[in-house]
């Protein structure tokens, strides 16, 4: 199925092996797969991976080499592949994009265990493979995520991995339950969904972060004084003075730095877990002393399941998650990439192409 309004050529941001700056340059439309849909792109967020996939080197067996970048998308369905049949989606649908689909083969080993995002034979979308960042994108008809009422294309664009992320590590990876007590280190992009998705839960959250503006954000959500580390304060003199070293379950590290991984295992209480998201350090040292004393479990989270991202997208139209995205433009990325590595985006932004604004 056709759209006659879709222009033979689109202006996009590439990554090219051997290149560690983004290039913005004209490319032919893709044509939809037989098996899925072209999509119009409405939103795409920017994520600190984006800085990460630029200026590293990966030799991933699914790694192009150049692609579009881009793995948080929101858009349009404008063409439907020929071989679609019976699909819940039609012409004009919004959908979140979810990235990494996988194969959908019975035979696959992750597939089959609900592990799609695992998969190395599916598609990855700006993971490698061409993703977001260009007027369109084509994906398979699995990556298509339907975007409910009130939720918004940029705010369905940063769920797929923003929000899915966050929610994941929490609910399915760590397991926390109400009433238990969380400490959390980071409110950026993720950490700041996961905040919520914490006190949705109903279990205790004990915030710290870097920046000042992010922790009275926190204290609008709720989070009371006692439970915010101030800014410059030594976590484990926090955790000391307020008596806290028997009451952590969890820590969730979505920072990912040495100092962080290093206090949580001086933090949380033994038999405890600690949650590892963030990656801001190449590299973390596990201190086995502490670790097999204490009887840690140490975990560890990538992406999330297609249900994981129908579920955080509930969430947020039922407003339980209110991810914080601010709009910029597309043309714009390599400022807003920068940006945000530089810790001057207070939590996410979404690229808007020209032909949506």
């Amino acid at each position: 199925m056709e759209n006659p309004l879709v222009p033979p050529t689109m202006f996009a941001w590439r990554k090219r092996k051997g290149n560690l700056e983004p290039i913005y340059e004209e490319i032919p439309v893709p044509p939809a797969p037989a098996s899925g849909f072209l999509v119009k792109i409405l939103a795409a967020g920017v994520c600190h991976s984006d800085w990460s996939l630029l200026k590293t080197e990966r030799n991933f067996p699914h790694y192009n080499e150049i692609y579009t970048l881009g793995h948080e998308g929101c858009g349009e369905i404008v063409r439907i592949g020929k071989e679609v049949q019976n699909s819940k989606h039609k012409l004009g649908d919004i959908v979140a994009v979810y990235a990494v689909p996988g194969c959908g083969s019975s035979s696959c080993g992750e597939c089959n265990r609900d592990l799609a995002h695992l998969c190395s034979k599916g598609q990855h979308h700006g993971i490698g493979q061409d993703g977001c960042f260009a007027d369109y994108v084509a994906i398979d008809a699995r990556a298509a995520v339907p975007l409910p009422k009130g939720v918004s294309p940029s705010e369905g664009a940063v769920a797929t991995d923003a929000g899915t992320t966050a929610y994941s590590a929490i609910v399915k990876r760590a397991e926390v339950k109400k009433g238990q007590t969380v400490f959390l280190f980071g409110l950026g992009g993720l950490g700041f969904n996961a905040l919520q998705v914490l006190l949705w839960i109903g279990a205790r959250v004990i915030v710290s972060d870097t920046r000042e503006t992010t922790l009275e954000e926190a204290r609008k959500l709720g989070v009371p004084g006692e439970d915010i580390v101030p800014v410059g304060k030594l976590v484990t003199e926090f955790v000391h003075e307020n008596g806290l070293e028997d009451m952590i379950d969890t820590v969730a590290d979505f920072v990912g730095m040495k100092q962080t991984f290093s206090d949580a295992q001086n933090i949380v209480r033994y038999g405890g877990k600690i949650l590892y998201v963030g990656t801001l350090s190449n590299e973390t040292v596990v201190d086995p002393k502490i670790c097999i004393k204490k009887r840690l479990t140490v975990l560890f989270n990538y992406g999330g399941q297609y249900s994981d991202v129908v579920e955080v997208l509930d969430l947020i139209s039922k407003g339980i998650i209110r991810p914080q995205v601010e709009n910029g433009k597309l043309e714009d990325f390599p400022k807003v990439l920068k940006d945000l590595h530089e810790g001057k985006i207070k939590s996410r932004m979404a690229l808007i192409p020209s032909h949506s604004r």
